[in-house]
């Protein structure tokens, strides 16, 4: 688009990413959206009921041991423990503007092994 600043740093550019998946990804008190948040270090995953704007759970990797990626997926079973004590059984599920791919696919499929239905 003419005269819109386009990013060219990582961060802006996941950003953009991120808000195209939004338009189309939306959660319900049914079926909550589970988003997840990487750092360098870290990840967390939380459950968000977009049409009341509440977080119905969250988990991060701090207490957890191993390496990332066995932490992601030990983040995906705490989420999928959480959601199934709240009564969710299915999610949509929100990757950020990541890649499908390392540890954001980790926290999926570890939510899966949890018993979550995407």
């Amino acid at each position: 688009m003419p005269g819109q600043r386009v990013p060219k740093d990582r961060a802006g550019l996941r950003t953009r990413r991120h808000i195209r998946v939004r338009a189309k990804v939306k959660g319900t008190l049914e079926r909550p959206r589970l988003v997840v948040f990487r750092s360098d270090k870290h990840i967390y995953a939380q459950l968000v009921n977009d049409t009341t704007q509440r977080t119905i759970a969250t988990v991060s990797d701090a207490g957890f041991t191993g390496k990332k990626s066995e932490k992601s997926v030990a983040v995906g079973k705490k989420i999928a423990e959480k959601a199934k004590a709240a009564g969710i059984s299915k999610v949509v599920f929100d990757r950020a503007g990541y890649q499908y791919h390392g540890r954001v696919k980790a926290v999926a499929d570890g939510a899966r092994e949890g018993g979550l239905e995407f």
